[in-house]
């Protein structure tokens, strides 16, 4: 670490960078402050904050074609695990809170979600198309342990038999292994893990307050072994940090059962540029330098890429040989593998909540 910089430990980010939407408008920043004075928590204090919120829908169409899903839904707003380079964190700026710290440090929680997603399924007009849990903020985060949204999430998408998408990094979704292999039963789930080191030094720093990689390892096991259909996520490749990894990490989660791997390149989108930034400096002094230099290398000179599709994969030389890594891992590791298209078939059959025998 750098010891002229004091480092938060337990947390990714170290500090919380301006909201670029306190431009025009405190209001919402004085709320923050007399929230965290009412409560007896110093908005400086690395204490985390659950805050309830009351939105009045649960699943969001995914416009953004290079994404992989076509409707998610987020039962957190921000997220404990403190994993530095999230793409979320600046999601949380429209709440009115900094991408930095705040993102997880301040949770914002939505009791309502399993209702409104009942309402959702209840509806006319919806067709059943796979919806990811996750798509923004980890359903099965520290918090999910209290307040138990993603499993009646869970309850409901059983009850009308409807797929469903999990994307985590928390072992606790084996909590729910009784629901996610009834809906493994009739193909209605799919669980997407990600592992971006088998270092655990590196996932210390990258990511605080995640799963250990051994017990993430066997939650990909445990899920495999009930039949529950598993792709790992080698997620965000970051050069000089992880991308020496990609067959080694490949290779564990092809030995644990896992049907598929993916994979981006990261990026340093919005406020997670100067996040990742001060991070580098603070956490890996040594190579920050040239680790920035290498992102950059991958996205055209720039910490961030917005096009669709590049910004994913990357491009130039750098993006090109995690390409290839990514490839012939698939090839040694699994031939024969194939993670399954989930059942949509089901759902009209039980959208009136239970086993339709005149429809």
């Amino acid at each position: 670490m750098n010891e002229q910089s004091p480092y938060i430990n337990g947390r990714g980010a170290q500090i919380n960078v301006h909201n670029r939407f306190f431009e025009h408008s405190q209001e919402m920043l004085d709320d923050f402050l007399n929230y965290c004075s009412i409560e007896g928590d110093h908005p400086n204090s690395n204490k985390t904050s659950f805050l309830e919120v009351f939105p009045k829908t649960i699943v969001n169409k995914v416009e953004s074609p290079d994404v992989g899903m076509g409707y998610s839904m987020n039962v957190y707003q921000g997220c404990e695990h403190g994993c530095v380079y999230c793409y979320a964190r600046n999601s949380h700026e429209y709440w009115g809170y900094s991408a930095g710290l705040d993102f997880e440090r301040k949770i914002l929680v939505k009791k309502n979600a399993p209702l409104l997603l009942e309402e959702k399924l209840k509806s006319k007009n919806w067709q059943a198309h796979t919806i990811v849990m996750s798509g923004n903020t980890d359903c099965y985060q520290p918090a999910e342990r209290q307040f138990e949204i993603t499993r009646k999430c869970l309850e409901i998408f059983y009850k009308y038999r409807h797929p469903v998408g999990i994307i985590t990094k928390n072992a606790l979704v084996l909590r729910d292994l009784d629901l996610l292999a009834d809906l493994a039963k009739d193909n209605l789930v799919g669980v997407n893990i990600s592992i971006t080191s088998l270092n655990e030094k590196t996932r210390l720093l990258l990511e605080p307050r995640t799963a250990t990689i051994a017990k993430r390892l066997q939650t990909v096991r445990t899920l495999s072994q009930n039949g529950i259909p598993v792709n790992v996520m080698l997620a965000p490749i970051i050069p000089g940090i992880n991308s020496h990894e990609i067959l080694p990490l490949a290779k564990a989660a092809s030995d644990a059962g896992a049907l598929s791997i993916a994979y981006t390149v990261v990026r340093l989108n919005g406020a997670i540029g100067q996040i990742f930034t001060d991070w580098i400096r603070k956490a890996m002094p040594d190579r920050a330098d040239k680790v920035l230099h290498q992102i950059a290398a991958c996205h055209g000179g720039q910490l961030n890429d917005s096009r669709f599709v590049d910004r994913m994969r990357g491009e130039g030389e750098l993006a090109q040989m995690i390409r290839s890594q990514v490839l012939l891992a698939r090839k040694k590791f699994f031939v024969g593998k194939e993670f399954p298209t989930l059942n949509h078939s089901l759902y009209s059959q039980y959208k009136g909540g239970q086993l339709n025998l005149f429809g």
